[in-house]
């Protein structure tokens, strides 16, 4: 298998494309394309919304008007959500922790 100059050139544009995005806050934004913190927040929406459809299922189940199945279905589908933003953020800590420990 052999690499072109052309595709290595294309390969490069893409990766610097990725670099300068990252490093620049608003230019996820311009491209629609969002950064990290576009991210996190949608993660932290997500997480949310997922809480308040299990709140929402146990009132039914509750008043009597909802199905058991769909309870523990959306149960489930926050605690997975809650699981996976405590994750991101237990990350994000360990990197700033190790950033911060380094030697400058």
């Amino acid at each position: 298998m052999s690499i072109g100059a052309l595709d290595a050139t294309s390969a490069y544009g893409k990766v610097a494309g990725i670099g300068s995005a990252l490093g620049t806050p608003s230019a996820g934004k311009a491209d629609g394309a969002g950064g990290f913190g576009s991210m996190v927040e949608d993660l932290v929406t997500g997480t949310a919304q997922q809480m308040r459809a299990a709140e929402h299922a146990s009132a039914m189940q509750v008043a009597g008007k909802g199905d058991l199945i769909d309870v523990v279905t959306a149960i489930g589908a926050a605690e997975t959500a809650l699981d996976t933003m405590v994750a991101v953020r237990d990350r994000v800590v360990s990197a700033y922790t190790d950033i911060m420990r380094m030697q400058i």
